[in-house]
């Protein structure tokens, strides 16, 4: 079992004081020592396991330029908030409207030439049905404007491509996000062959902490917490400065395989970042834990002392010190959890143990509990 950073560091501090020479710490006979003490307590605590996770934008686009031409203008302002449709770039239009006007032009040439086939195929009708043509024209004439019916089709698909060309040249946001910086400015020729994006968009609320996960850890959490799904659990997270995020997120995906390097199932979650707190990549500290909270006896950590068989507090009973072994839990900040030696209640010494042996006479003054998680 490891134990956390300053429960490690107290209990070092009181074997050292404890490995001091008996004869500066042992109280003279008959003298009651004083010592402040604080009671057992038994307080809700939520199950927890701590892991390190990485956020993730849930929708990330790489803008690029879908035609080839001069860049006339960046039209947004580098690491601002945008809305969907919100123009981004504009490439230099003059070609691509000239291409526009040159299909619509082959398109009316077309339908002019379909209204002719038409009015020939039927002349050559009426003169097949007074006898008076062959019925050989009359089929030229009908392949005639089946042609131009296709010359039609053609010249129409030709003129939506131009017109998707000409609409390329305006390049528009297809996400609501944050805009990165951009790596081309005005002037240049981009094209779809570049190989670097234009830009990049992130969305920003909500988004996505991805973090691997022990299937042990996955099934003991679910089950303390009496669920039968581990997407029931909640999570929390702490941020670099060691604050805790103040939005709770919910498990969305677990992946369908465990890595064989790291025997791990990668998890994630979605929590919500109204205020853009959260930044996609960054690595942040995260918190598995139940969503109901047991009730469990905790004491303060700087009650713990530890020896060669263990840990145990100093508990005041008729007046004395008596030693009670314990076997400890989770940290609770700074509290510990005691899942067995303690049933709640009791006057726990947490000053003054340097003094302390087994039967000591001891003046209880009870500490405030201010401050206590």
């Amino acid at each position: 079992m490891r134990l956390p950073l300053k429960l490690s560091f107290a209990l070092g501090l009181m074997l050292w004081v404890g490995a001091q020479p008996a004869a500066a710490q042992q109280p003279q006979a008959g003298q009651t020592v004083p010592v402040g003490v604080v009671k057992a307590e038994t307080k809700p605590v939520t199950h927890g396991a701590d892991f390190v996770g990485r956020i993730d934008a849930i929708e990330r686009v790489e803008v690029r330029a879908r035609v080839k031409g001069y860049l006339e203008a960046v039209n947004f302002t580098e690491g601002d908030r945008i809305k969907t449709g919100a123009s981004l770039y504009t490439i230099e239009k003059g070609l691509f409207q000239a291409a526009v006007e040159q299909a619509q032009g082959a398109l009316d040439r077309a339908e002019a030439a379909l209204t002719l086939a038409t009015l020939q195929r039927q002349r050559a009708q009426d003169l097949v049905d007074k006898n008076a043509g062959t019925v050989v024209a009359r089929d030229q004439a009908v392949a005639q404007e089946q042609q131009a019916q296709g010359a039609v089709l053609t010249a129409k698909a030709d003129l939506d491509t131009a017109k998707i060309n000409l609409g390329y040249t305006d390049i528009t946001s297809p996400i609501d996000g944050k805009i990165g910086r951009t790596s081309i400015t005005k002037g240049n020729v981009v094209g779809p062959d570049g190989t670097t994006p234009l830009t990049t968009i992130v969305s920003q609320d909500p988004m996505y902490v991805s973090f691997p996960v022990s299937q042990r850890d996955l099934l003991e959490a679910a089950a303390k917490g009496g669920k039968k799904s581990a997407k029931d659990l909640a999570v929390t997270i702490r941020l670099a400065d060691d604050t805790v995020y103040d939005q709770k997120g919910r498990l969305d995906f677990l992946d369908v395989s465990v890595s064989r390097s790291t025997d791990t199932v990668l998890v994630r979650a979605v929590i919500a970042n109204p205020k853009g707190t959260l930044i996609d990549g960054q690595l942040v500290r995260v918190k598995l834990e139940t969503v109901q909270p047991e009730e469990r006896v905790v004491v303060p950590q700087a009650a713990l002392i530890a020896d060669q068989q263990g840990l145990y507090v100093f508990v005041v009973e008729d007046g004395k010190a008596v030693v009670r072994r314990v076997k400890v839990g989770p940290g609770v900040g700074t509290d510990q959890v005691v899942e067995s030696g303690l049933t709640g209640g009791e006057l726990v010494v947490v000053q003054g143990l340097q003094s302390l042996r087994p039967g000591t006479a001891v003046r209880a003054t009870p500490i405030p509990t201010v401050g206590r998680s």
